[in-house]
Parts: structure tokens; C-alpha cells; sequence
């Protein structure tokens, strides 16, 4: 009989992530077997992040990219990575129209968002509670709905944040700016979370993983952007690198303490909107801390 060596197999772990370009910009190195993954098989599963979202309801992911709205749901089985995450500082998710809106006036318009449980969404019900007339339409058919008249206004996440001026669309606000304005703070807006029945050990070396993968793509940035384009729907280099310039950053590599605060901020001020019932315990990973300097 034939012994079995434990080392020949690798461990799977299924990390789900959008498919925009800064997500994909994070994970080029572990996509294209840039780095050495140890005892581990990465395999990523792309979905938009509503999907994403969804699936992470179920547990059925070790790792997977989540807003950090959804996380409000999902804290009892994930921690969150100090490393990954998107963050807008001074900027983010956005409501764009045809005609110039007054903000007090969205309540009374038909707005198309990208998923209940997009942290756009949360931002937008903290803005103000009384929006109630939305649609939960794909994130990369927002746009074309506001185009055919079928919503008044859209709330725009990933690369629309550029394009929007293009379409001859105005802005109705910036939800990063507002949020700003109201708490000196960043808005966290996406999160890797990493399941909690991995156990400790494996939950740091799979973070310390993706973190080397992070790196990697800044230090290799032209052919990061170049595997990052694919999911750019269209862009130009320069503003693919000016997106991920935006969200992947010193913050993606080691959230710190700015971040923490802001995701304990939002979660609190979220309760107030009624879209969930307690605020979740927030658990992080334990890493090592590590600085990245852009040249």
C-alpha cells in the first residue's frame, strides 16, 4: 500500500474578488504564480462584488473580497485582513444624473445602486435615511440605465468614478467627499475577509500571502496593470493606473489605525439606517506590520 505524503497536496483556498482593476491589480501575482504561495493553492473566483457579498451570507469562501457594509452580516464568521482593502480618501461612490439634482431631493427620485449590501449603499442610507426608491441594478449598467431614462439617478462604484464626464452625466455627490466633510475620516469601502474556521495559523500566512501579492504588483507595476486591464471595461492605461492609484495604495498594504477607526465609525453610524440589527465585533488578523514607499 501506497503512504500518502500530506506535503504532496496543497491547501485550496478559493479567494473571491471583483473583477475591476484594482481587485485584479492585488491579485496578478498570485494569479500568475509571481510568488511562492508555500503549503497553499490560491484559486480565484470573480464575481461582482454584490455576488460576492452574497456568497460570503453563505461561508462558502475562505477569502473573499466583501464590502464592508456586508460585513455588518458576516462578522461571526470572518476577520478581516489589514491588507486589501479599498479605501477612499476625500473620494468615492458617487451619484451621477442626467439633470442636475438637488441632494435633498434624491428621496424623491429613482435611484439604480449596485447591491443592498454594497457599502456604497450603506453610505447613501447614512447620507440620508429616507431614500427609498432604488433599483439594485449591475454595477456596469448603472450608466446605460441613467442613459435610457429608466432610473433619474445612479450610484456609481469602480471605474464610473472616471467615466461618468464622458457620459454627459453630472455629479449629485460624492459620497467619499461627503463622508469626509462629516468625519475627517476615509471611507472604507471594500475589505478582505479571511474565514475564522481556518484557525489562527492559517488565517496570518494566507494574509501575509496575499499582502506579498500586493506588493509585488506595486513594485511590478506595468505588467500588473497590463493583467489589470482586462477587467478596466474599456480604459485607457493612464486611467487605470489613475484608478488604481486611487485604491490601491500605503492603506491596501496595512490599513492602520485611520482605517480601523473609520470602519468602527461607519458601522456605528450605520445602525441608524435600520440595515442591520447589531453592530458586529470586529476581529483582525494579526500580521506584522509593513511599510511601501512608491519611488
Amino acid at each position: 500500500m501506497t503512504k500518502h505524503n500530506p506535503e504532496d497536496q496543497k491547501q485550496l483556498i478559493r479567494f473571491g474578488h471583483s473583477p475591476d482593476p484594482d481587485d485584479a491589480f492585488m491579485f496578478y501575482a498570485l494569479a500568475k504564480h509571481k510568488i511562492d504561495t508555500g503549503r497553499y493553492e490560491f484559486k480565484d473566483v470573480i464575481l461582482d462584488i454584490e455576488s460576492l457579498n452574497r456568497i460570503a451570507l453563505k461561508a462558502d469562501l475562505e477569502v473573499t473580497a466583501v464590502s464592508v457594509h456586508a460585513f455588518a452580516h458576516l462578522a461571526d464568521t470572518y476577520a478581516i485582513m489589514p491588507c486589501g482593502a479599498s479605501v477612499g480618501e476625500q473620494y468615492g461612490p458617487m451619484i451621477v444624473s442626467k439633470k442636475q439634482i438637488p441632494t435633498n431631493m434624491l428621496r424623491r427620485c429613482r435611484i439604480g445602486i449596485p447591491g443592498e449590501l454594497t457599502t456604497a449603499f450603506l453610505a447613501l442610507k447614512i447620507f440620508d435615511p429616507n431614500i427609498a426608491t432604488y433599483t439594485v441594478i449591475p454595477f456596469d449598467k448603472i450608466i446605460p440605465s441613467i442613459l435610457a431614462g429608466e432610473i433619474d439617478a445612479g450610484l456609481i462604484i469602480h471605474e464610473g468614478q472616471l467615466t461618468y464626464k464622458e457620459w454627459g452625466l453630472n455629479l449629485v455627490l460624492d459620497l467619499g467627499e461627503w463622508w469626509y466633510e462629516e468625519t475627517k475620516l476615509p471611507l472604507p469601502l471594500g475589505i478582505d475577509v479571511v474565514r475564522k474556521d481556518l484557525g489562527p495559523e492559517t488565517m496570518t500566512q494566507v494574509t501575509e500571502i496575499f499582502r506579498e501579492s500586493i506588493l509585488f504588483g506595486l513594485k511590478n507595476r506595468t505588467d500588473a496593470l497590463n493583467y489589470a486591464l482586462q477587467y478596466g471595461r474599456g480604459l485607457a492605461i493612464e486611467k487605470a493606473d489613475r484608478f488604481v492609484s486611487m485604491y490601491v495604495n500605503d492603506l491596501t498594504i496595512d490599513c492602520g489605525d485611520s482605517v480601523r477607526k473609520a470602519i468602527h465609525t461607519l458601522l456605528h453610524k450605520g445602525m441608524t439606517t435600520r440595515l442591520y440589527s447589531k453592530i458586529p465585533v470586529i476581529d483582525f488578523v494579526p500580521v506584522s506590520p509593513v511599510a511601501y514607499a512608491e519611488k
